[in-house]
């Protein structure tokens, strides 16, 4: 018995794209996201939140992957991603 293989179509990659949202009012800037961020695109910003502290910022939006492992590392539940 003979099987024939079947000749499939070349499937063109898509890079992974995402978008994350940093709760700017409840970041304690522990810094625990960056190096999270295997894109690197997080960074502590300069603005001061009412808490007294300067809140992580989406530098590089562009570059997100949306694989959520920033969010993973927050303790305070500040990240949410979207893919």
């Amino acid at each position: 018995m003979t099987t024939a293989l079947k000749a499939e179509a070349p499937v063109a990659r898509v890079p992974a794209t995402g978008r994350i949202e940093i709760s700017f009012e409840r970041c304690k800037a522990c810094e625990l996201c960056i190096p999270a961020c295997p894109k690197d695109c997080i960074e502590i910003g300069t603005a001061i939140n009412s808490q007294g502290y300067a809140a992580a910022v989406f530098a590089r939006p562009d570059e997100c992957t949306g694989c959520a492992l920033c969010a993973e590392a927050c303790p305070d539940v500040c990240i949410s991603v979207w893919r």
